[in-house]
C-alpha cells in the first residue's frame, strides 16, 4: 500500500480515537457532576431566605430524607437534629408524598422530648418542591391545647382549693368584734387572719404560675444554662430556711454540665424540691442535690431524710392539689401545687421527674433533661 494512504489511514484512526476519549471524558465529567449535585445538593434560589424568615417550623429535605434546609423553629422544637427528621410520623408523610406527589395537610402529635409525657400539636403540610426536594412546613399548636387543658382544670380545681382559706378569713373577721375588749384574743385571731391571707396569695400565685407554665413555649426562650448556676441559685434561696431548720445542703456529682431552657423556670423548679425536701424532712438532717450524666441526659437528684411517701401515694404526688398529708400541708403552708409546677416545667423543657420514696427512708426526686450537646456549646461560645 502506498505510504500516503499509510499516512491517512493513521490520522484517520488517531482522530477516531481522540474523539471517542473525548466523548468518554465528557460522560464522566458529567457523573461527576451529577455525584456532586447529590453529595452537596443546593435549595432551589430563594427557597433558603424564606426559610430562614419562617418563625414556624419548615425543612427541605432531598432525595434521601437528608435535611438541606431548616428553620430556626425546626431546631428550637426538636424536630431536626443532625441533619434529619427526629420524629418517625414526619418520615412516614414525607415518604406518602414522594411516592404519591400529592400533598399532604394534616394534624400531628410528636413527643416532646426523647423521655417523657409531654407532647407536641402540629398541623403539618408536606408537599414537592421541585422534582427532587419536599417541603415540610409545621405550626406548632400546641399553645392552643395546653390553654385548653388550663380552662377545664382551673374550673374544677380552684373553687374547692379557695373555699378554705376564704372560709378562715371570714369566720376569724366575724370573731373579731365580739373580741373587741380582749386585746389578747385580737392579737391571736389577727396573726390567724395573716395567716389565711398569705395562704390565700400563696395559691393564687401558684396557680397563676402553673397557668403561665401551661400557656406558653418554654423552648422559645430557650439559651444555654450551666447546670451548676441553677443549683447554686436554688440553695442560694432556700438557705435561710435550711438554716432556721437546720438542715444541711450538700451538692455533689459531675460539674460543667448543660442544657437549654429557661433559667428563671429552671431553678424555680429546683427551688420547689430543695424547699419541699427541707420542709417535709426532720430537724438537724441533712439535703442532697446530686448531678449526673448518661447517654445525653442530665440528672439532677434531690433526696431528703424525711419521713418518705407511702407506695400508693407516688403516681398521684405530681398532681394539682394533691398533699401527702393533709395536715402536714395545712401546718407548713402547702398549697399542693409546687410539684405540678415542677413536672410542668420540667415536661414544657423536653425532660421528665421522677420520684423515689419509702417510708421511714427519705425521699429522691430526679429532673432528667437533654443534655446541651458539644457542638451547640462551641456554637454559643463563638456567639459571644
Amino acid at each position: 500500500m502506498d505510504s500516503g494512504w499509510l499516512v491517512l489511514l493513521s490520522v484517520a484512526f488517531g482522530l477516531v480515537v481522540g474523539g471517542g476519549f473525548m466523548a468518554l471524558f465528557h460522560v464522566a465529567e458529567r457523573r461527576g457532576n451529577s455525584a456532586v449535585d447529590v453529595v452537596n445538593p443546593a435549595v432551589p434560589d430563594g427557597v433558603s431566605q424564606v426559610i430562614d424568615a419562617l418563625e414556624s417550623a419548615g425543612v427541605v429535605l432531598d432525595p434521601s430524607n437528608n435535611v438541606v434546609k431548616a428553620s430556626p423553629g425546626a431546631l428550637a422544637t426538636g424536630l431536626v437534629s443532625q441533619q434529619v427528621l427526629v420524629h418517625s410520623e414526619l418520615i412516614d408523610l414525607v415518604n406518602t408524598v414522594r411516592s404519591t406527589g400529592e400533598p399532604i395537610v394534616q394534624p400531628v402529635q410528636l413527643a416532646r422530648g426523647p423521655f417523657g409525657d409531654a407532647s407536641m400539636h402540629f398541623l403539618v403540610r408536606v408537599a414537592r418542591l421541585g422534582s427532587r426536594y419536599i417541603l415540610l412546613l409545621a405550626e406548632d399548636h400546641s399553645e392552643t391545647f395546653r390553654l385548653d387543658e388550663v380552662r377545664r382544670d382551673f374550673i374544677a380545681n380552684i373553687s374547692h382549693e379557695l373555699k378554705t382559706p376564704i372560709g378562715a378569713i371570714a369566720l376569724l373577721s366575724e370573731a373579731l368584734d365580739p373580741a373587741a375588749d380582749d386585746p389578747e384574743q385580737v392579737r391571736r385571731f389577727a396573726k390567724r387572719l395573716h395567716t389565711e391571707a398569705a395562704r390565700l396569695t400563696r395559691i393564687t400565685q401558684e396557680i397563676i404560675e402553673l397557668s403561665r407554665l401551661q400557656a406558653a413555649d418554654t423552648l422559645l426562650s430557650a439559651e444555654l444554662l450551666d447546670v451548676d448556676h441553677l443549683i447554686a441559685s436554688a440553695i442560694d434561696q432556700n438557705h435561710v430556711q435550711a438554716e432556721l431548720r437546720g438542715t444541711t445542703l450538700v451538692k455533689g456529682g459531675a460539674k460543667h454540665v448543660h442544657v437549654f431552657g429557661d433559667e428563671a423556670l429552671l431553678i424555680m423548679a429546683l427551688h420547689n424540691l430543695v424547699g419541699n425536701a427541707i420542709q417535709y424532712s426532720l430537724d438537724n438532717s441533712r439535703v442532697g442535690i446530686g448531678v449526673r450524666v448518661e447517654d445525653g441526659v442530665v440528672e439532677i437528684a434531690v433526696t431528703d431524710q424525711g419521713l418518705g411517701i407511702a407506695s400508693e401515694d407516688l403516681d398521684r404526688v405530681f398532681e394539682r392539689f394533691f398533699r401527702v398529708d393533709q395536715a402536714r400541708s395545712r401546718n407548713t403552708g402547702g398549697t399542693g401545687l409546687g410539684l405540678s409546677i415542677v413536672k410542668h416545667v420540667v415536661e414544657n423543657h423536653g425532660g421528665d421527674v421522677r420520684v423515689w420514696s419509702q417510708l421511714g427512708r427519705g425521699s429522691t426526686f430526679t429532673i432528667r433533661l437533654p443534655e446541651a450537646s458539644t457542638v451547640a456549646i462551641a456554637a454559643q461560645g463563638d456567639s459571644r
